[in-house]
């Protein structure tokens, strides 16, 4: 079916699959890290290589798009699959060196969930990606996108419960913009997840 159109020298869905494993790995750091920080550099330190490998991955996907001359989906949804994909990593870099940069000394309960919900989010995106060689599996992609789609909200709503929270519990004024900061970005990795959810969703509008 659709997976035997791919081109030999066009390994698109194995990239696709490394740079989702990558996300669900560095998820489950980031998840570690706000669980103990006892271990915070080297969880931070260990987000950043997963970040460099992605970006690796990500590099080796945008050459071979360059030199293959038939592709198994559009090209553009090609280039923007693999790079929503690695904004989700850039983004939990981003956290993990807010965390430290800005010396923050516990992490609050909000945060935790936040991190929990990425990480559910990311395994949604492995989970749908692992699934686009073959049209044939459209029905459970989309079932995977709408649950994509509905973490994010419930992300979209932990992190408004937790703003509100923050102005009016925390009189520290530095940590609360230090938390802003922690709970804007790690939401946004759920944004961007659900980003890979609406491109996936084009695909099999397009391919189905």
């Amino acid at each position: 079916m659709f997976g035997r159109l791919m081109p030999a020298e066009g390994k698109f869905f194995e990239l696709f699959i490394q740079h989702a494993d990558l996300c669900v790995k560095g998820a489950k750091e980031m998840v570690a890290l706000m669980t103990n920080f006892d271990d915070l550099e080297n969880r931070v330190h260990a987000i950043e290589t997963i970040e460099k490998q992605a970006d690796n991955v990500t590099h080796n996907t945008l050459e071979m798009l360059h030199k293959t001359f038939i592709t198994p989906l559009d090209r553009d949804d090609i280039h923007q699959l693999i790079t929503r994909m690695d904004d989700i990593l850039d983004l939990m870099e981003d956290a993990a060196q807010t965390i430290s940069l800005y010396d923050i000394k516990a992490i609050t309960p909000e945060a935790k969930r936040l991190a929990d919900l990425c990480l559910a989010c990311t395994e949604k995106v492995r989970a749908g990606v692992g699934l686009l060689h073959n049209m044939d599996n459209s029905h459970d992609i989309l079932a995977i996108c709408a649950e994509i789609d509905r973490l994010e909200s419930d992300a979209d709503h932990v992190m408004r419960a937790a703003m509100s929270k923050l102005f009016r519990d925390e009189p520290d004024v530095r940590n609360l913009i230090k938390l802003k900061a922690i709970y804007e970005i790690l939401e946004t990795v759920t944004d961007r997840c659900e980003d890979v959810a609406n491109i996936l969703e084009g695909i099999i509008v397009e391919n189905a």
